[in-house]
């Protein structure tokens, strides 16, 4: 795209958090036609006349930017006129500001680059401006700072700082440049819920954790600044908890000036649910809250009866909103709200229900293809999009992480009905098996240090390093049963076959190593027991044995899975025979589980099942030197998966829900449940009730279906309403 030979910048030394400002005077007659096509290597915002162009967010979006930049063209007829003046914002975004856990600076580049052609139709002709023309200033900038963690320092009636002019970029341009499908934008308005005044600041309570902005109105300002510091939770004595936020500031300073204009941050984004306002008093309409994400459509819904398991459901849609910002984040508060694979495949069926994530995932697994491109192993990095540079896998494996590669293509089949997503990612999807199967050596299995079923209660980073083996090699089996099938599925019968006998080595392999014949895992914890049954044991007598140790141990402990095995522990215990046990699981109270936490005030679901401690206290648990302890992590949000797939009952027969399966499995304890999913073949609705001996059942499917009753009875029916009252005894 020609944007490749526009780029400009400046010539100012590095300084982290500068935002440089270009202006672009705009010669026009009668406008009959002007379009603006933008893109950075940073993050860009872009105004004519003091009005912001188009409605996206931080753009032109994270990517992995040695390879692919996106860029977004927006028609602004309406906006240009003679005289015109577009005025472009430029910050150093994920491309070379503070970024990652390790608070790392100029991390793809040495500093921030734009490049916009602006094409105008009038009476004359077709007219066309570009950033690297002469007529393109520097301005004035009126941020003293902005930064993804720290948040911003804005003059409203400018900063004095040195203006440096612009300058061709002569740094690496990626070859790919294209249009974004999807960007963040300003979502749900969450009004103040409570306003506490403590000493000098006071505390506003929105009363939802989220992922969002905070806007402020200068006309309600009663002094000459504000500052505005951004936290989860509250501490004991009222005031706000900022310790999980590491280094992290996320704080909004913001200078009065003569504008009456509001002013709204640019260049970050905070997760919260209390802001604590200082340097002035709070009147309504100082402070405007929005909620952010990534383009996506609401396709789910349920209700029921029951407030808690009701209040979960929305913890967890929260939670995706949360953290669907451009990459599957692991959180948004603290200095990280980085690309997590893992934590991005244990969520996404449930979060395809909940939305339309399609193009969020097309675009991730192309972040993935392209950072992949640069590891020399041929791996999958933990996080995407990865760092720059030749990098191989490390000390730690991190198996169950880049496995998201595999994982995430099979789900977009089963639940979009499309290949596409195979097939693009089939290269990929190879060489990260390829390099498990190096890995294994002579073993058929790979043995080394990871995380294994992370954040388990009771298991810490010790423990998983040495006893990890049978989760982390439950996905290399699963994997190489997806490469198996998606070789046969796009006629690659040589593959197929090579997969499907690296497949049974690994499995007999798996057994030899981590299951007793008596049903006893070696590695004895629910996660080892949860994975293989899952992924890796054949059904059989040795399954039985294993399922049958597995529920004795959740009895006998309650539950104790992490990140991996949470996803599949009520599925697997619904669809053997101990439905009643998975209701006990996620009704039960008491910590480790999730009412626990909606017990606890949870308006989003915890990285840690212990996040809050019986004792109200933070659990801030050490992890390399900084407390580790999320409000708002959707990993445990993975029970959704459970309402959609076995409250409700709503599952794909086809791909694509072409034909489906309705099989609800029905609890007194929940109430009337009612809910639907939107799928590729049509909205289908299901809703039950049940009393002491009865249920009644309704579907109305768009296809045709096969519905599996509480009484055992099966029904193949086609598209269309359908009742049935059932007995239960």
């Amino acid at each position: 795209m020609e944007l490749n030979n526009h780029f400009i910048t400046t010539k100012r030394p590095y300084e982290e958090g500068v935002v440089e400002v270009f202006r672009q005077a705009i010669p026009a007659g009668q406008v009959k036609q002007a379009t603006l096509t933008i893109t950075a290597l940073g993050v860009y915002e872009a105004e004519l006349d003091g009005v912001k162009v188009g409605d996206a967010l931080l753009t032109p979006g994270f990517t992995f930017y040695p390879r692919d930049l996106h860029c977004q063209t927006y028609d602004v007829t309406q906006m240009v006129r003679d005289g015109s003046v577009l005025t472009v914002y430029l910050g150093q975004g994920w491309y070379c500001g503070r970024f990652t856990f390790d608070n790392k600076v100029q991390i793809y580049g040495e500093r921030p680059a734009v490049s916009w052609i602006l094409t105008v139709e009038d009476e004359t002709g077709v007219h066309t401006l570009c950033s690297d023309d002469p007529s393109v200033e520097a301005a004035a900038s009126p941020y003293e700072y902005a930064g993804l963690y720290d948040g911003e320092v804005f003059h409203a009636g400018g900063f004095d700082r040195e203006v440096y002019p612009p300058v061709k970029f002569d740094g690496p341009v990626p070859a790919v440049i294209e249009e974004s499908a999807m960007c963040v934008r300003l979502r749900e308005q969450l009004p103040v819920q409570a306003v506490t005044r403590r000493g000098d600041v006071t505390i506003l309570d929105f009363g939802q954790n989220f992922a969002g902005v905070l806007e402020i109105d200068p006309a309600h300002m009663n002094g000459a600044s504000l500052k505005l510091r951004h936290g989860e939770i509250l501490n004991a004595d009222g005031s706000l908890y900022t310790a999980n936020l590491r280094k992290a500031k996320a704080e909004l300073v913001y200078y009065k000036g003569e504008t009456t204009q509001k002013y709204r941050p640019r260049f970050t984004y905070m997760g919260f649910r209390y802001a604590e306002l200082s340097g002035v008093e709070y009147e309504d309409g100082l402070i405007t809250a929005y909620a952010v994400y990534s383009d996506m459509e609401r396709t789910g819904q349920f209700q029921c009866e029951n407030p808690l398991v009701q209040k979960l459901y929305e913890n967890q849609i929260w939670g995706q909103k949360s953290n669907y910002i451009e990459v599957p984040t692991d959180c948004p508060q603290r200095d990280e709200r980085m690309g997590y694979t893992g934590d991005g495949h244990v969520f996404a069926c449930t979060g395809a229900y909940n939305f339309d994530t399609e193009a969020f995932w097309a675009k991730f697994l192309k972040d993935i293809r392209y950072s992949q491109m640069d590891n020399t192993e041929g791996y999958v990095a933990p996080t995407i999009p990865a760092p720059p540079g030749k990098q191989g896998i490390g000390f730690m494996s991190m198996l169950g992480w880049g496995n998201c590669v595999c994982i995430v293509p099979e789900l977009l089949y089963r639940q979009y009905g499309t290949d596409r997503y195979l097939k693009e990612q089939y290269d990929s999807m190879k060489a990260f098996v390829e390099c498990e199967i190096r890995h294994m050596g002579g073993q058929n299995l790979w043995l080394g240090v990871s995380l294994g079923d992370w954040l388990a209660m009771g298991r810490d980073v010790a423990f998983m390093a040495m006893h990890n083996g049978p989760v982390s090699n439950a996905f290399v089996v699963n994997d190489l049963r997806i490469m198996a099938w998606a070789a046969d599925h796009l006629g690659k019968p040589e593959d197929a076959a090579w997969y499907a006998a690296q497949l049974e080595r690994s499995r007999s392999a798996y057994l030899q190593a981590f299951v007793n014949g008596d049903g006893t895992m070696k590695d004895d914890y629910q996660g080892a027991y949860v994975m293989a049954l899952q992924m890796v044991i054949p059904k059989g007598d040795l399954w039985d044995k294993v399922f049958a140790k597995l529920v004795g141990k959740i009895k006998a402990e309650g539950m104790q899975t992490g990140f991996f095995a949470t996803e599949h522990i009520l599925p697997l215990l619904a669809d053997n025979g101990q439905a009643q046990l998975a209701y006990d699981l996620l009704l039960q109270e008491d910590c480790p589980g999730w009412m626990y936490q909606v017990q606890h005030g949870a308006t989003t679901t915890w990285e840690r099942w212990d996040a809050l401690r019986p004792d109200g206290t933070v659990n801030e648990t050490q992890m390399s030197g900084d407390n580790m302890v999320s409000f708002n992590h959707y990993s445990f949000g993975s029970v959704g998966k459970f309402y959609y797939q076995y409250i409700l009952g709503i599952q794909p027969a086809e791909p694509g829900f072409q034909a489906v399966r309705i099989r609800p499995f029905v609890d007194l304890r929940l109430g009337r449940v009612s809910g639907s999913y939107r799928s590729r073949a049509g909205e289908i609705r299901v809703s039950w009730q049940a009393t002491e001996n009865k249920a009644t059942v309704y579907v109305d499917t768009p296809v045709p279906a096969e519905i599996l009753l509480p009484d055992g009875t099966v029904h193949a029916v086609p598209a269309g309403q359908h009742d049935y009252l059932c007995s239960l005894a």
